[in-house]
């Protein structure tokens, strides 16, 4: 039976949240407390050391970052339930966890569970993922985004990525310190996760940093530093240009 603890502060959010799961998973996930703040969520996750968190981002005194950040015990996967926060989402998205928005669609909370029950068994790596939403939500850090590979978990500062590049479901970051990194995500779902004022999609299969870009020939390439060469669609030349000169 897999331990799961509700953690919001809408009694009604949580009552329709506690009968869906009920409904839905009754003999698999059991829930074993509920909490409205950080300090009764950190205090039950001790006691009752869960498998499953259903965790809303703002709460009483605190965030839900605050509970992944602060607990000591952490061999739990997290659902995140959230409100139309576009920050709170892209926080979310940057740490590469899961989440649902309020209200709750049943086969969306379904869909969320069963991801959790079938990953039940792998590394979580929820320190450095929650690390790193909470650095971004806060805005207390240098940005990073995390990236998972078939076998690897990174967490990357953005400003050591040069250009990413698309190969079907797949993209590959270029970055300062690691010669590449293959992520099995579409090059559209690395650009939703990535600074808007500092990467430019300059082609359906490049993303660049504008930052490292240091002059564009009427060939229609841009130049990076290192003599590196990236493609610009000629449909999206005059946007890029402004964006980046």
């Amino acid at each position: 039976m897999i331990k799961s603890i509700l953690i919001e502060d809408d009694p009604e959010i949580r009552k329709d949240l506690r009968e869906k799961i009920t409904r839905l998973f009754g003999e698999e996930i059991t829930i074993v407390a509920e909490a409205d703040d950080v300090e009764t969520a950190l205090s039950h996750i001790e006691e009752h050391q869960p498998d499953l968190l259903f965790l809303d981002i703002h709460l009483k005194e605190g965030t839900g970052f605050d509970v992944l950040t602060n607990t000591p015990y952490k061999d739990f996967d997290v659902i995140f339930i959230t409100g139309f926060d576009n920050h709170a989402i892209k926080a979310i998205k940057v740490g590469a966890l899961d989440y649902i928005i309020k209200p709750v669609d049943e086969l969306e909370l379904k869909e969320a569970i069963e991801k959790a029950i079938k990953n039940k068994q792998e590394d979580k790596h929820l320190e450095k993922l929650a690390q790193v939403s909470s650095e971004y939500f806060k805005g207390t850090e240098k940005k990073r985004i995390v990236i998972k590979t078939s076998n690897t978990v990174y967490a990357i500062y953005e400003d050591d990525i040069l250009y990413c590049k698309s190969d079907g479901n797949y993209t590959t970051l270029f970055t300062q310190h690691f010669e590449k990194i293959v992520a099995s995500k579409p090059i559209k779902k690395i650009l939703e996760v990535l600074s808007e004022d500092v990467f430019v999609r300059c082609h359906q299969s490049y993303i660049v940093n504008k930052k490292y870009v240091s002059k564009y020939n009427k060939n229609g390439v841009l130049v990076l530093i290192q003599d590196i060469k990236v493609p610009v669609s000629s449909r999206r030349q005059d946007y890029v240009l402004k964006r980046i000169f």
